[in-house]
């Protein structure tokens, strides 16, 4: 069975830098298109990044520019580098299939605060 295991995140200032990471289990990981979403208080989960088995990937806009999705087949890991970090970033991120099915359950996420 798939599980994703998100880490990398923190409280940062405003345009602070930091790294995500997405460890996912399972030898089929690679063949996945795989996403960046994230979900602040009171808001829908929204799609923010993804990347196919390629490594093709496409943005949403507010975050074009500043973060880089990447991915590791090898590693079975997939990465967001964000860069620029603004208040509005400030949200639970978590990593999953795209589109997503609900095959795979979403993970604990890992929690990005951006403040002064």
């Amino acid at each position: 069975q798939v599980q994703f295991v998100e880490s990398g995140g923190g409280l940062v200032q405003p345009g602070g830098s930091l790294r995500l990471s997405c460890a996912a289990s399972g030898s089929i990981f690679k063949f996945y298109v795989m996403g960046w979403y994230r979900q602040a208080p009171g808001k829908q989960r929204e799609l923010v990044a993804h990347i196919t088995s390629r490594s093709t990937s496409t943005y949403v806009d507010s975050v074009k520019g500043r973060f880089t999705i990447s991915r590791d087949n090898a590693k079975n890991t997939v990465y967001l580098q964000m860069n620029s970090l603004k208040p509005e970033d400030t949200a639970m991120y978590y990593c999953n299939t795209v589109p997503y099915s609900g095959s795979v359950a979403w993970g604990q996420g890992t929690q990005v605060t951006v403040s002064s």
